[in-house]
């Protein structure tokens, strides 16, 4: 028996299924009885080892099994409603108290027994828990009570579930003579990491008999999910290398010497690494797929140059496309000057020769310029062109595409980045190099990019000051007077404009918000010009600003006619100024780490020492561990840890696409070395059999699972 076949039979098979419950199952998104099984506890409850009330402290949090005694509601003020509801675990009584929650007095009837979790209080001399989590478990028996996801709305409690999948057991695989569930996977890996076969696995982790059985199940079902994953991702990427004609570039060429010898510092030991990785790619017949991470200010630009000089020095042509206007305006201002000595070989010309042609297309490119640019791009004699989206228009054609790197890749739909691979007439696909600024753990780019070659820079280059991070405890907004810590920050700032330095403040808001309590860029920029700043010259930038009002200001901040700059996240990527040391980021606790370590890097881009402040009064225990780890680190890499623990890998992996969720047990930040281990298996796998033609119930259980969601989306880009 497959998982095909268990997803083919209907709960409505079931007994005790019938119509009613069915349309509450299909409701949960449980219309099959592989839904059903796939559908895993969520935690345990071991009857020999349950807590008692009478020996909980207060304030402890604690799991106890309870028979409901009496339940009564309570109208309070304000069309408001308490539920209490009075238990025991056979010894000793206590009082569960709910707000706004009125259902609860027709769920917790008189005589119900219930799992009860929650904090262990005292109220006038009584024990009580507060808005406990509930869950149904029935008169179970057993010793290990598996608990479900359960549903309120949809009226499935945890003991229904219980009971449904114990008959899907019961019929299926744990019946004397039942058919067992197929393993697809190879014996030689099952064994060889010690796993326990998938019908063990099944039935141990909904009605185990001991909590190593538990274990042993988690243990092979993770495996399965991260295994066939990888499986898919691999063979995908494979067969786009076999199938896609790419570009062989030769190595070595005159460009790229003459570009390194003349850089006026040498090459960190990371860039060069990484920089024979990607020529290592060049050089082969099919399209380079590589993930270029390096932290804030390691030098990816030069890496990316490099790239595309080894395009050009092949007669081939390079694109550069970053997620903003002023991004690419960005770089084209620093690669043109990087590149403004260089010459191509031309026949044409009567010195054989002529200047290496560098050109920015975006959407405010003027006609005349635009119209030269594309006949450039056509002809050939544009070799680097920097862009935004405008690059992906229809009329932008390429002679001979040869590289394309994406800056900040996640800022990109997948759609655009496959469109700027299908730019080249004959069929050819350039080779890509994907940036990110914004580091992600090592296995969780295992799973979000399959095996796609992945160069770091972990290195920053020479003479990059290391920039010192305070907290500043204050209020959400400016009203009143500042506490001494915000008084000596408006003070070290002030000094070091007296200092020739420069400044910026970010704010998470453009206006004053009602339903918000946290700092506009309009309402800071009035106050600061007014009162903790005035007599500075301070400049306004957001996302409303318009582009010519926004190139005015960045111009004069950069050529130092503007001493504070304040600021939204549009200086997030892209700005690079030297002479700004000190970045105040108000209502910090707003931001994400990756964004807060992006904006510091704003900073500490020159020779001067810099300073970040981080403004804030966390109230939530998330926001304070944000705050805490930009103060302790600097290390993009290290934050990303930290982050991936603190938010978990959903918001890395993304929105499900289409088709059946495959990672319902296995996460990122608790199974990282099985990430790794079973990303070896897929490889060791497809080496000998790369069509999987002689293991087709995993191909089949790929078709069923895994194709259709996150890695189809992924690879598309």
């Amino acid at each position: 028996m497959s998982l095909r076949d268990l997803y083919a039979i209907d709960v409505e098979k079931l007994a005790g299924v019938g119509p009613k419950r069915r349309d509450s199952l299909v409701a949960m998104e449980l219309p099959t009885v592989g839904d059903l099984l796939t559908h895993y506890p969520r935690r345990y409850l071991d009857r020999t080892r349950q807590s008692a009330i009478a020996d909980l402290m207060e304030g402890e949090e604690a799991t106890i099994v309870v028979t409901v005694l009496t339940t009564e509601s309570r109208r309070l003020k304000g069309n408001r409603a308490m539920v209490t509801s009075t238990v025991t675990d056979g010894e000793s009584t206590m009082t569960l108290t709910f707000f706004n929650q009125r259902w609860r007095e027709r769920q917790l009837r008189a005589g119900l027994e219930a799992i009860v979790f929650g904090k262990m209080e005292s109220y006038r001399g009584r024990a009580q828990m507060t808005s406990p989590v509930v869950d149904l478990v029935g008169d179970q028996t057993g010793k290990i009570i598996p608990v479900y996801p359960q549903s309120e709305k949809a009226g499935v409690t945890s003991s229904d579930l219980a009971r449904f999948i114990g008959e899907a057991l019961r019929r299926t695989i744990t019946v004397p003579g039942a058919r067992q569930l197929a393993d697809p996977i190879p014996d030689w890996i099952i064994t060889g990491r010690g796993l326990v076969g998938r019908s063990v696995a099944v039935a141990g982790i909904h009605i185990p008999e001991s909590h190593q059985e538990v274990s042993d199940a988690r243990r092979r079902l993770i495996f399965d999910e991260l295994f066939r994953m990888q499986v898919s991702l691999v063979r995908r990427k494979r067969l786009i290398e076999e199938t896609s004609q790419g570009v062989a570039h030769r190595s070595g060429g005159q460009l790229l010497a003459s570009f390194t010898d003349a850089l006026p510092f040498p090459l960190t030991a990371a860039q060069k690494r990484t920089i024979a990785e990607i020529e290592a790619d060049l050089r082969r017949p099919m399209p380079m797929h590589r993930l270029l991470q390096g932290d804030v200010g390691a030098g990816k630009t030069l890496v990316a140059v490099s790239s595309m000089l080894t395009a050009v020095d092949g007669g081939h042509q390079a694109a550069l496309m970053a997620p903003t206007e002023v991004l690419a305006e960005q770089h084209a201002i620093g690669i043109k000057h990087l590149l403004s000595d260089l010459d191509v070989p031309e026949p044409s010309s009567l010195l054989g020769s002529r200047p290496l042609s560098v050109e920015l297309l975006t959407g405010r490119t003027a006609t005349a310029d635009r119209k030269r640019i594309l006949g450039g791009l056509t002809s050939g004699l544009t070799d680097i062109v920097i862009g935004t989206h405008a690059l992906l228009q229809e009329k932008v054609q390429f002679n001979s595409l040869g590289v394309v790197v994406i800056d900040e890749q996640h800022r990109f739909g997948v759609e655009q980045r496959a469109a700027l691979r299908n730019k080249n007439g004959d069929g050819t696909v350039p080779d890509v190099l994907v940036m990110t600024a914004t580091p992600i753990p090592r296995t969780a780019a295992m799973t979000v990019y399959g095996d796609l070659d992945v160069s770091v820079l972990d290195e920053l280059p020479p003479g990059r000051t290391p920039i010192i991070t305070h907290h500043v405890d204050a209020p959400g907004t400016l009203d009143g007077e500042p506490p001494l810590s915000l008084e000596q920050m408006w003070s070290e700032l002030r000094t070091s404009v007296r200092q020739g330095r420069q400044a910026y403040v970010v704010c998470p808001l453009i206006d004053e918000s009602e339903n918000i309590e946290a700092a506009s860029a309009e309402e800071t920029f009035e106050r600061l010009s007014l009162r903790e700043l005035q007599g500075l010259r301070v400049g306004l930038l957001h996302g409303r600003v318009s582009p010519d009002d926004r190139d005015s200001v960045m111009e004069s901040f950069r050529m130092g006619e503007l001493d504070v700059l304040v600021a939204t996240t549009v200086i997030e990527v892209g700005v690079d100024v030297p002479n700004a040391t000190t970045m105040v980021i108000l209502d910090a606790d707003r931001f994400g780490i990756a964004q807060l370590h992006q904006l510091r890097g704003r900073v500490g881009r020159g020779s001067h020492s810099s300073v970040c402040w981080l403004v804030a009064s966390p109230t939530t225990p998330d926001g304070e561990a944000r705050v805490q780890a930009l103060v302790g680190s600097t290390d993009g890499f290290e934050l990303a840890e930290i982050d991936l623990d603190l938010r978990g890998e959903g918001t890395i992996l993304g929105e499900r696409q289409k088709g059946r969720n495959d990672l319902k047990l296995a996460s990122l930040r608790h199974n990282r070395e099985v990430v790794v281990d079973a990303r070896q298996a897929a490889m060791d796998l497809l080496d000998i059999d790369p069509t999987l033609s002689d293991h087709p119930l995993l191909f089949d259980e790929l078709a069923l699972l895994a194709e259709g969601t996150d890695e189809e989306f992924l690879l598309k880009g």
